[in-house]
């Protein structure tokens, strides 16, 4: 008969592990929450602006891109120390990928980070209640851009497929940067300002890749307030202004571009930086 809990093993019996002190077994649950409020603060700044631009008529393009890009920084900031602030599935994958990230914790990443947009849509839902119905009391397309993304912003000629190409192109430029932005054998950014500069990445690309398809290169980013407004009265939120089901393509273009602007980094860049010895802090990649 084996002995009871806390009993004394005898002499040459395998001795229990010691339990893991509570920050090693609470670690991925901070690391989450961080993911969580980090990706919450994104799409607070995010969605409220384009709540702003497009239903009370305050601002342009310009203040969309930049409110998103100090949302990223912002978010960044807060949850770069716990988590790494990946604040996007793409992120996620393709560091897991090409950095060693581990992959047991993609999953309760993603989950986090769609969590954080999710919550942070219906704020912004919740906030903007009267503006909405009184730009569209019907809650139509007309104002589901506000929470998601749509092929050429709901106006231009621009299919699924052309859609899914930009989200495609768009998150590879947000991967292959980001990787040598967080790359300290590159001439990675010092004293802190890897968050802003990648923020002013996302103003970048809003600015040059934001008509195709409203540049979300964030699954957790559109998937999360799209349900949000689905579940609040956007019936049409699941579909484009041509009928068509669209949800899919800010979902798999950017896993799709992410892994292919990391995989660019890490075989036309990575292979070619001087070692030396190496820097505190490298991240090694594994093959």
């Amino acid at each position: 008969m084996s002995a009871g809990a806390g009993a004394v093993p005898k002499t040459g019996a395998r001795r229990a592990q010691p339990a893991p002190p509570p920050s090693e077994r609470w670690a991925l649950g901070g690391e989450m929450v961080a993911e969580f409020v980090g990706t919450m603060v994104l799409i607070l700044f995010g969605v409220g602006v384009v709540a702003q631009v497009v239903a009370a008529d305050l601002g342009n393009h310009d203040s969309i891109a930049w409110a998103w890009g100090f949302g990223v920084t912002f978010g960044v900031y807060i949850a770069a120390r716990t988590s790494g602030a990946h604040l996007n599935p793409a992120v996620s994958v393709a560091l897991a990928a090409f950095r060693g990230f581990p992959w047991h914790k993609v999953a309760p990443y993603v989950l986090a980070q769609t969590a954080g947009a999710f919550v942070a849509a219906l704020l912004v839902r919740w906030n903007y209640t009267e503006v909405l119905a009184k730009a569209d009391p019907g809650h139509t397309i007309k104002t589901q851009s506000v929470f998601s993304t749509l092929p050429g912003n709901g106006t231009f000629p621009v299919s699924e497929w052309g859609a899914l190409r930009d989200q495609i192109i768009g998150t590879a430029i947000l991967l292959l940067v980001i990787m040598a932005l967080t790359d300290v054998l590159n001439t990675a950014p010092k004293a802190n300002l890897g968050g802003l500069l990648t923020g002013l990445l996302v103003v970048a690309i809003g600015m040059a890749f934001g008509t195709d398809a409203g540049y979300a290169i964030n699954p957790a980013r559109d998937f999360g307030p799209r349900l949000a407004s689905f579940l609040t009265g956007y019936d049409g939120a699941w579909r484009d202004q041509y009928g068509n089901l669209y949800f899919w393509v800010p979902i798999v273009g950017p896993l799709i571009g992410g892994l292919i602007g990391a995989a660019l980094y890490r075989v036309l860049i990575a292979p070619f930086l001087p070692l030396g010895e190496q820097p505190a802090g490298r991240v090694v990649e594994t093959d």
